[in-house]
């Protein structure tokens, strides 16, 4: 048995540094929806507000992974922290005078998902800069379980009560989350900072661009998995853009419970960040990814037939479990398959793949919802779910990640 090594300083100040700002985050979204809720009941124009947060990924994600290669990986990360504080002291000044609109909702989702971009693309980037190797799963783990306790256990409920005492105060304490990031991410002192190789020879964006995007399609497993990653994104998408509208019109729950009913998933997602490492030995990695798809499946059929709303956050707990192993898997093997000088690059056209379909998920939510009612996105979602497991399954194995591994090894 070999000793287990420290993570280290380096990496104790960005786990606190996500922690933290994921905090805000959490209490952000969480006060949004209610935001927008407060001005229109409309489902369509509600969704819009989650389409915009998550249309940059489908806009800019591609051009921020050349970015990141490009430039220091932790000046992104505290120059983009620094603008998203300046971005939502404004929100929150504006709501403090009554001067808000979906329009102005719209806008400030867009600039928050455009940043956001940059800063998960950069962060992605930079764990190796702080930790070794065959320390990635449970740096992943560990940075996971945080996040989402912050996130989605404490975050949401914390924000829907500071909505309900102040509307302006969850607002506030984001931009706050985000100054308190920042001074951590500045604290970070290392040299290892994985720069783009070009032998100083500078090369064009679409160039770089086309690079990361030839990596990734040729490689049948990751191409693979951004694609399933991209069809349950926009599935949980399409019933998380209505969700307020789901719990507080069908499960009928009160302000401060539908802040409760969000964080239920955090609960699975803190058991399932603290077991990752646990189950992928148990179970392997491929078997897990593929048990994911299915239980999530039957997890949607169980929300579209209920109007318990304990029930509903119990399959959010589920939920949340196994999103944070597919999660610890997926990241720590790109992390550790990806060459270091492509690593931002291929990243983002994962993500452009896998996270590009979370606006048309808003959208298709808002349409689905007013068309066929709130609860036909979860009937189409578990049925979409199983029959992608089933496709799957074969070239999803955990023989193909071994040799994935082995092939980045030579």
């Amino acid at each position: 048995m070999t000793d287990r090594r420290p993570l280290g300083a380096h990496y104790r100040r960005l786990w606190t540094a996500a922690g933290v700002s994921t905090l805000g985050d959490g209490v952000r979204e969480a006060a949004l929806p209610l935001l927008a809720a407060s001005l229109t009941r409309d489902p369509g124009t509600v969704a819009a507000v989650a389409f915009a947060g998550r249309l940059p990924w489908l806009l800019f994600s591609l051009v921020s992974g050349a970015l990141v290669d490009r430039m220091d990986r932790r000046r992104v990360m505290w120059m983009v922290d620094s603008g998203r504080a300046v971005v939502m002291t404004g929100l929150a000044a504006a709501v403090l005078f009554d001067a808000t609109s979906i329009l102005l909702l719209v806008v400030v989702a867009f600039v928050l998902g455009t940043g956001e971009t940059l800063f998960d693309n950069a962060a992605q980037s930079f764990l190796p800069s702080v930790a070794e190797r065959d320390q990635l799963e449970e740096a992943n783990s560990r940075l996971f379980a945080a996040q989402i306790t912050s996130q989605e256990f404490v975050g949401p409920p914390v924000g829907s009560l500071l909505f309900a005492a102040s509307m302006a105060a969850p607002f506030f304490l984001d931009a706050g989350s985000f100054v308190v990031a920042v001074a951590l991410v500045l604290g970070i002192r290392t040299d290892r900072r994985a720069p783009r190789a070009t032998d100083g020879v500078r090369t064009r964006l679409s160039s770089e661009i086309g690079e990361g995007l030839r990596w990734l399609w040729r490689h049948r497993l990751l191409r693979t998995l951004a694609l399933m990653l991209g069809t349950w994104n926009l599935l949980t998408t399409a019933s998380g853009a209505v969700f307020v509208l789901f719990a507080t019109e069908d499960l009928h729950v009160s302000t401060a419970g539908y802040g409760l009913l969000f964080s239920a998933g955090a609960v699975g997602s803190i058991a399932g960040s603290v077991l990752a490492t646990r189950i992928i030995r148990g179970v392997g990695p491929g078997r897990a990814l593929v048990a994911a798809t299915i239980i999530n499946g039957l997890a949607y059929f169980v929300v579209a037939v209920t109007s318990n709303a304990y029930l509903v956050g119990a399959m959010g707990a589920v939920g949340g479990l196994i999103g944070a192993v597919w999660n610890v898997i997926t990241v720590s093997l790109r992390q550790a398959i990806i060459p270091d000088e492509l690593l931002g690059r291929v990243n983002s056209v994962y993500r452009f793949v896998g996270w590009g379909m979370m606006p048309m998920g808003a959208a298709l939510g808002g349409v689905v919802a007013s068309a066929l009612g709130l609860r036909a996105t979860y009937w189409i979602g578990g049925a979409v779910l199983l029959a992608m497991a089933l496709v799957t399954f074969r070239s999803v194995s955990d023989r193909a990640i071994a040799e994935a591994r082995a092939g980045a090894d030579r």
